[in-house]
């Protein structure tokens, strides 16, 4: 089935260009009351998912589809501005009324995926729009009420995109970088204009996110005004390619671009001045229905905030029940599980020396347990991806406001690789005990496997995804690499691994404590550290992503408890047929999809198996 659909979609890649994708969309829609062939709905699906990445060039690069009739995406920036954000509900509502009018009786299941995919990612995005503020990821995680912050922004995420996936292998792509380098202005002052429309009705960021967001753009402008890494990025990487790369780089960094960060910076201090260290929500112009709205968009459930919190505290229980024989086998025999997990962590043979050599071990550890559980896979998946990897540091000017690590895939064609970006400002982040669990959950089988099927998928399913599940089964993978022998005969790597998914159970406490049950940063933080054993460097980050990005972090234990409930389920019912590797795979290479649909498709599995 999956190869069927690759086919359709490189044919239609190859017939269709920006301009004749329209005319295929106002054509279906002219003929919304018949029933498309499968082919026509396949045709339907490409041609919007052209259109979103005409609205995201970045994301045309990153998966390699900026080529042939689409080579001009590769010099473009996404539209930040108001008259962007605009255009892009325009898209979605009439991709709604066309997806509406096919029968989804008359097409195969894996189209029928496709149409329930887009259904959902586009109706939820259009509610979050009709919000007065905020960031909407259309299908994607990083939905933010805040345009500009310490982790959100066009002055962190273009200049790491154009280093990271941006590529420079001829001239044209040179010309291509600095093309859009000369548009990162106008990308930033869209941003700006949203982010002054924001603060004239009171929805400013928490003076403590203002702070970390105030230095990190100061380091920004700086790099751009000193044309540091936003310039040698392309210089670095064209030195066989004749031209005058540096001087034009140069001009636009230190002119147009760091002025446009300047302004940027301008606008935050103002803010500042006017900030509550309020952390949550609720403190928010109609924040308890943006928070709503964020869980929803987050877990692709209609779970109340007390709910999740509940659901937090008891998972959190069972998974320490599993951890407290560990412990006291180590003899760790005193205090609560988290007081015995701090003491663990404090254990000079688990941790790195802050400097470049414990940085480099780090990486190397990564990448030993990455070589692992490539061995072990074909136990676990029938169907197999290459996993084209690679694990980087983030830029330094990035670290302060960014989790400990975090992974993608690359792009559809192999030619940009998946990455594990890795915090490394701090080293403390890391024990030895906590790297492999995060290496299957960035890498593999976890993020950046996964998005290699779903690029193996028709191209809309490359680009939409779903927080629940992503993190779901970055999750689950953790729980793979237990099941598949890593920690056989290693207390200490198993506690680390359980102390992983006990932190994602605290983030549904805290998320929610912060968001709906009033509670402080501080507050938030000394609960966060003392219940799960984790060091403050590590939680204070944690913390303020949760108010960043409302929401977003119930999703991964909400995605994990549904995977396993699914196999639970599936087990159930096959008994003896039941066989791993086949679940696996129908949940993997189903992509990636709303919890409902999830359940859906591990029914038709097991109605498969059942003959």
């Amino acid at each position: 089935m999956t190869r069927q659909f690759t086919t359709t979609r490189r044919d239609t890649l190859a017939l269709l260009g920006a301009g004749s994708a329209a005319m295929l969309l106002d054509g279906c829609a002219a003929t919304a009351h018949s029933t498309p062939a499968p082919r026509d709905a396949a045709a339907l699906l490409d041609g919007i998912a052209w259109q979103l990445l005409e609205a995201s060039p970045e994301q045309a690069t990153s998966l390699g589809v900026d080529t042939g009739t689409h080579a001009a995406l590769r010099g473009k920036l996404g539209d930040r501005s108001k008259a962007g954000q605009a255009q892009l509900v325009a898209l979605l509502r009439k991709a709604l009324k066309q997806v509406a009018a096919v029968d989804p009786g008359a097409l195969d299941p894996a189209t029928q995926t496709s149409l329930a995919v887009v259904n959902s990612a586009f109706s939820v995005a259009l509610d979050g729009f009709a919000l007065p503020y905020g960031d909407v990821a259309i299908g994607g995680w990083r939905n933010t009420p805040y345009v500009v912050i310490q982790n959100v922004g066009a002055y962190l995420d273009t200049p790491r995109f154009l280093d990271g996936d941006h590529p420079v292998r001829d001239a044209a792509d040179a010309e291509a970088y600095l093309s859009r380098l000369s548009a990162m202005p106008a990308q930033l002052d869209g941003e700006l204009e949203r982010l002054i429309e924001a603060g004239r009705i009171g929805a400013i960021a928490p003076s403590f996110l203002l702070d970390k967001a105030i230095r990190q753009l100061g380091l920004a402008q700086g790099d751009a005004a000193a044309c540091g890494d936003i310039v040698q990025s392309l210089v670095r990487r064209s030195t066989a390619i004749p031209g005058d790369w540096e001087r034009r780089a140069s001009e636009l960094a230190k002119g147009p671009v760091a002025a446009a960060l300047a302004r940027q910076l301008a606008e935050l201090k103002a803010q500042r001045a006017k900030a509550s260290d309020d952390a949550g929500m609720w403190a928010r112009p109609r924040g308890d229905e943006w928070y709503a709205w964020g869980l929803r968009a987050s877990t692709t459930t209609r779970r109340t905030p007390d709910e999740v919190h509940k659901m937090g505290l008891e998972q959190l229980d069972l998974l320490h029940a599993r951890m407290d024989p560990l412990l006291r086998g180590l003899g760790f025999t005193s205090g609560t599980v988290g007081d015995r997990m701090t003491a663990l962590g404090k254990d000079p043979r688990f941790s790195f020396s802050n400097d470049d050599k414990g940085r480099a071990e780090i990486i190397a550890l990564m990448q030993s347990k990455i070589a692992f559980i490539r061995t072990r896979l074909p136990d676990a998946f029938r169907t197999l991806m290459k996993g084209n990897l690679e694990i980087r540091r983030l830029p330094p000017a990035e670290e302060a406001g960014a989790p400990g690590a975090y992974g993608g895939a690359g792009s559809i064609d192999g030619t940009i690789p998946g990455k594990i970006w890795l915090n490394l400002g701090d080293v403390d982040r890391h024990s030895r005990y906590s790297l492999p669990t995060l290496a299957f959950h960035e890498g593999i089988p976890g993020h950046v496997w996964q998005g290699e099927y779903a690029n193996s998928l028709p191209l809309i399913r490359s680009i939409l995804a779903f927080n629940a599940y992503s993190e779901g089964w970055a999750l689950y993978s953790e729980t793979l690499g237990d099941e598949l022998g890593t920690y056989d005969g290693d207390p200490v790597g198993q506690l680390g691994y359980l102390q992983s998914i006990a932190f994602r159970a605290c983030r549904m406490v805290v998320d929610t404590g912060l968001h709906a049950k009033r509670w402080t940063r501080d507050q938030a933080v000394q609960w966060f550290a003392s219940t799960n054993g984790s060091g403050l460097s590590e939680v204070a980050p944690e913390v303020d992503r949760y108010c960043s990005w409302p929401g977003q972090a119930c999703g991964y234990k909400m995605g994990h408890s549904e995977i396993l409930a699914q196999r639970e389920r599936a087990r159930a019912a096959l008994g003896a047929k039941y066989d791993l590797r086949d679940f696996n795979d129908a949940v993997v290479t189903g992509g990636n999809v709303p919890l409902d649909v999830l359940a859906q498709n591990v029914s038709r599995y097991i109605a498969g198996q059942l003959g």
